[in-house]
């Protein structure tokens, strides 16, 4: 057993060796910033991810002074049975000049051969603007933190539909304990809609040049509806960052001091274009985007006074919602119904996409084979800048049965037809009758007598009793304040009580319960003011100050509820959470 066990250790420590050894070690060179002002300083970092490496030097940094370094760490981790390692050396460096510079490569030695790293450009611009403390928490965060607002296309047309996508870089620096939108962007001039998405999860990116970490809080399609410079304002959010202090514990990790401190984008301008008038058709009525166009007849045999359904239908990508189809032409002979329109349109990374139709009801009325004209559908696409218009073949509708159509050439002619019977309009008269007798009881001493005699008797006392509960309940001041308020709370918080189970759906609809009810109370919108303006509205109605900060905290557990995960428990505590707090403040409002 012993000889056994001794043999899988030899076997497992040769595979392990040789695994690592298998590796090709690379050695890689990263800096913090690679545009700095020359009063600045920066990190540079050389990373090698394999064991037994030695001899490591450092370039020449002849344009740069180091101020910090070199500092050596090593890291070591086994995830699902795989090995990684990595051994760093960093030095803190400052410019001396402006200009563009290349840090030629370090070196290391491993396995008896020498590895160099990749070289790296660095440009130096003028001084910037820095506090007399660097170590300033709000000028670090300000500093590795930036939000920012990215659209997809800055030159549409009118109808072309653009994607504006809100990202929070943040670099390897700092962490992110908590945030909230305080002020959502508007879009004035578009027609616009949410993006749903799954989570908010974290990738990596570059800002200016540097590798960051960053994650999409909000996207949205917008699709402008007049031509023109139209402006996006900007998005504010209040931002808990944890920050290094530059000192370490007893083991060695970073002290952080955590800071509150409000991001905003920048406000983002596109230039719309109107659609060109050059080739426009007659018929033009404001679809954008790549379409098919269809009529169809769903039976083109029929009888008269059966039904039948013209469908017009128009599929693709662009602006389905924003724009009307087409209408049909019928000879007057055919009833036609008001059309039922129906959409089937969802959002994907192209746009607007799927399908939306009219459904016609036609009747006829008189036999005889009936033509419907042929439809044209007009449509531009912005990819070809082209107009395309896409016309209908003919329909025809062979009526069978029915009445025959009167025709003459005489117009005060009058038409004498014979009398057809359909169903039981008109009826023969009857020559014989088949009647009975009218039986008649008297009211005096029936049943119906006694019950009516005696109903005020047991009315009187049960009318009594119903208003001594009334007026007990009435003098119940405290009493009616409840239920008025339990009532306002379920009357709000309705719609969000359907979502329960839904985390998105019902976070969204808890927290427009809450602005819904305080717009009904305060008469104003607060959807787009911040919790400060919300807090003093309150306190200026002397609502106390416990339950203004237990109705705060239910918003911003609203919107931090949509990054993190949150079971149905947790929902059904905050909508019981939720209907409290407007019991309370319906008590005091």
């Amino acid at each position: 057993m012993n000889k056994k066990l001794a043999l899988y250790i030899v076997l497992f420590i040769t595979i392990f060796a040789f695994t690592v050894n298998a590796q090709e070690g690379k050695l890689v060179a990263s800096v913090s910033k690679n545009k700095l002002g020359v009063n600045q300083r920066f990190r540079i970092q050389y990373t090698i991810d394999k064991q037994g490496a030695d001899n490591f030097k450092a370039p020449n940094f002849t344009n740069f002074k180091i101020v910090g370094g070199p500092s050596q760490s090593v890291s070591q981790s086994w995830i699902n049975g795989k090995m990684t390692f990595s051994q760093s050396y960093t030095y803190i460096l400052q410019p001396k000049n402006k200009g563009e510079f290349n840090l030629p490569p370090a070196s290391i030695e491993i396995d008896g051969e020498t590895v160099q790293s990749n070289t790296l450009k660095i440009i130096v611009i003028d001084a910037v603007d820095v506090p007399q403390n660097p170590n300033d928490p709000d000028y670090i965060a300000s500093q590795n933190i930036h939000l920012v607002a990215e659209i997809s296309k800055t030159t549409p047309y009118v109808g072309e539909g653009i994607y504006v996508e809100y990202r929070l870089y943040f670099s390897e620096n700092v962490g992110i304990y908590d945030n909230a939108i305080t002020e959502s962007p508007q879009y004035n001039g578009f027609w616009n809609q949410e993006v749903k998405r799954n989570g908010t999860p974290v990738k990596e990116g570059t800002y200016n040049g540097e590798k960051y970490r960053y994650a999409v809080l909000h996207k949205a399609l917008l699709i402008p509806t007049k031509s023109g410079n139209l402006t996006i304002d900007p998005m504010k959010m209040d931002i808990v960052v944890a920050v290094p202090t530059g000192r370490a514990d007893f083991f060695g990790n970073v002290i952080t001091r955590q800071v509150r401190k409000e991001f905003s984008s920048t406000k983002k301008t596109v230039a719309v274009k109107s659609l060109p008038t050059l080739n426009k058709p007659e018929n033009f009525n404001g679809a954008v985007g790549q379409f098919s166009f269809d009529v169809s007849l769903s039976k083109e045999i029929l009888k008269a006074n059966e039904s039948s359904q013209i469908q017009l239908t128009v599929k693709g990508n662009g602006n389905l919602k924003l724009f009307e189809l087409p209408k049909i032409e019928t000879p007057k002979e055919l009833e036609v119904y008001q059309p039922e329109r129906k959409e089937d349109v969802s959002i994907t990374s192209n746009g607007l996409n799927g399908s939306i139709s009219n459904n016609y009801t036609v009747v006829p009325q008189y036999k005889g084979k009936y033509k419907i004209p042929s439809v044209s559908f007009s449509y531009f696409d912005p990819k070809d800048e082209v107009y395309q218009t896409i016309t209908s073949d003919d329909l025809y509708v062979d009526v069978l049965e029915g009445k025959e159509l009167a025709t003459t050439t005489d117009n005060n002619a009058v038409v004498k037809q014979d009398v057809k019977v359909i169903g039981s309009n008109f009826r023969y008269i009857q020559t014989t009758t088949d009647l009975q007798p009218f039986s008649n009881s008297d009211f005096f001493k029936s049943t119906l007598f006694y019950v009516l005699l005696l109903l005020p008797i047991i009315t009187i006392p049960i009318v009594i009793l119903l208003n001594k509960k009334k007026e007990e309940r009435d003098r119940d001041i405290v009493g009616n304040k409840q239920r008025t308020a339990d009532r306002l709370a379920k009357k709000y918080l309705s719609e969000a009580s359907k979502q329960l189970g839904n985390k998105e759906a019902f976070y969204e609809a808890l927290e427009r319960a809450l602005h819904n009810y305080l717009k009904a109370k305060l008469k104003v919108e607060t959807s787009d003011i911040s919790r400060e303006k919300i807090s003093s509205l309150l306190q200026g109605k002397n609502v106390d100050t416990s339950t203004i900060q237990h109705f705060i905290d239910v918003l911003n557990d609203c919107d931090f509820a949509r990054y993190t995960p949150i079971d149905n428990v947790q929902m059904n505590q905050e909508f019981e959470k939720a209907k409290q707090v407007i019991t309370q403040l319906d008590k005091q409002l």
